[in-house]
């Protein structure tokens, strides 16, 4: 058993509930401190958690037993904050994105190379069962060569239901940078780096307005685009369709699918953890539903912090990478540039497949 990391999280809002709670299941990690600009949501966040401290960023960056930083940030300081920690010599996790700007990303990636500390990045929701099921089944050939994918996220907003959703209306939100890497993660996580790309983006209502309880009535301004349709040029020479909208209100399209030469898989929903999975095999009538060969099923958000810090204790490459974060950064802004510009992006990026998951494991550890 190794010795746990002791990490401290920057950002107390809505999403930090579930990396605290599952912050007690991992063997490899030791939530020590939070941190947030509202000192009584830090305070009320550590006494729920039992978290031993809460104080300022400023004291939780001069903490020097933390060696690992969640940043839970909005993503407008997801760069800003990232930059910080690992000025103050700490590996850091952001949430996604990784950053709003490919040169923020890049500074960050750059800065903890010179460092020689680590960058992570969500979404780590490839790592739980379902998506880990499908790896396996294109890895041992179930659907031959892949040769092509689909991913659809439809939806129409999260004013109707998030406490605070005007930043998903502003540079470094709408659908493709909010749930976008999601989808792309998957993507890359089964087919591997995207070469090339191009697409179409567009407002399609200038104005929201908040229909959830805590600000009723209150009205968005939207400025950046919320129905983005991409296409996707993979290395192995696979091509997928990605659309992300905020703009409709039903549909009944698949998550994801990836089209191989011998069969078809449909990947369940990126955002979660778990199943299903469905297989239909060339010459097959019917689907088939594929048992999940790995663990993690539950919404497990956190085990990416945690294969972080088992890395960093064992010296291996953690799976939910800043290298792969940034890949994705760049081939969100390449769909959003090839709108503009109206043309193909050749992308500059790569990245290379994270190792799949063990099979076999139990829930505290992602590693035998």
């Amino acid at each position: 058993m190794i010795t746990p990391v002791h990490v401290g999280i920057i950002g107390c809002g809505n999403i930090s509930g579930i990396y605290l709670e599952n912050s007690k299941i991992f063997d490899a990690i030791d939530v020590v401190a939070v941190a947030d600009i509202d000192p009584d949501r830090a305070r009320d966040r550590a006494t729920q958690y039992g978290i031993p401290k809460a104080c300022s960023v400023e004291e939780l960056l001069a903490d020097p037993d933390i060696d690992l930083v969640v940043n839970l940030t909005t993503p407008d300081a997801h760069g800003p904050v990232a930059l910080a920690v690992l000025n103050a010599g700490k590996h850091v996790y952001n949430e996604k994105p990784l950053a709003v700007t490919r040169d923020e990303a890049r500074a960050l990636l750059d800065l903890a190379a010179q460092k020689g500390l680590r960058v992570g990045c969500a979404p780590d929701t490839f790592l739980g069962g379902g998506l880990q099921t499908c790896r396996k089944l294109i890895d041992d050939g179930w659907i031959g060569e892949p040769i092509g994918a689909t991913a659809f996220m439809m939806s129409h907003g999260p004013e109707s239901w998030h406490p605070n959703p005007t930043f998903f209306y502003q540079p470094g939100g709408g659908p493709m940078f909010d749930m976008g890497p999601y989808y792309l993660t998957a993507l890359c996580v089964l087919l591997g780096p995207v070469q090339r790309v191009t697409g179409s983006a567009r407002i399609s209502f200038t104005e929201r307005t908040i229909t959830n309880e805590y600000n009723y009535g209150d009205k968005i301004q939207v400025n950046t685009p919320t129905h983005v349709a991409g296409t996707l040029d993979f290395a192995s020479g696979a091509i997928a369709t990605i659309i992300t909208s905020f703009d409709v209100w039903a549909s009944q399209l698949p998550r994801i699918e990836i089209y191989g030469s011998h069969g078809t898989l449909s990947v369940p929903d990126p955002n979660t953890f778990d199943g299903p999975v469905w297989l239909r095999r060339a010459g097959a009538r019917e689907w088939s539903s594929i048992p999940l060969s790995h663990g993690f099923t539950r919404n497990s958000r956190g085990i990416g912090v945690a294969d972080m810090a088992t890395a960093i204790r064992l010296g291996r490459p953690h799976r939910a990478s800043g290298e792969l974060a940034y890949h994705v950064l760049d081939i969100m802004h390449a769909i959003h540039d090839a709108s503009r510009e109206g043309r193909h992006i050749t992308l500059r990026s790569t990245m290379t497949r994270p190792a799949p998951l063990p099979t076999g494991l139990g829930e505290r550890s992602v590693d035998p």
